[in-house]
């Protein structure tokens, strides 16, 4: 099992910037790739930035240029460095953990709100 427990969230005004974090701690071994998602309220979770295990990024066009995730797999931990933040980033934000070769992100964070006011 993997647990994964996310701080940094908060309120901001647009324009601000926020980093999160994600410390994994329980059979880290078997992580791959890792990722933030994030929810809205009314709408579905859907993916901001993933990495993987050897720090190949992606990100969805409406955070790129950004929002920069990386890891440091000696700490074990995700960042996820939010710059230029709009009121639509507003939501519950959560790291998501899979182990190699599985497809789906089976491991999630309890989540961190972030507030972007306009």
């Amino acid at each position: 099992q993997v647990q994964l427990v996310e701080s940094g969230g908060g309120l901001v005004q647009a324009g601000g910037s926020l980093k999160l974090s994600c410390a994994a701690s329980g059979t880290i071994f078997s992580i791959g790739d890792m990722a933030w998602y994030r929810q809205a309220p009314g709408r579905q979770r859907e993916l901001v930035a993933s990495i993987t295990r050897g720090a190949i990024t992606n990100y969805p066009e409406s955070v790129k240029g950004r929002f920069a995730i990386s890891r440091d797999n000696v700490k074990n931990t995700v960042y996820l460095q939010m710059n230029s933040l709009k009121p639509e980033d507003t939501a519950v934000y959560y790291c998501a953990a899979r182990r190699t070769y599985v497809s789906a992100y089976e491991y999630w964070g309890q989540g961190t709100q972030v507030t972007v006011s306009s």
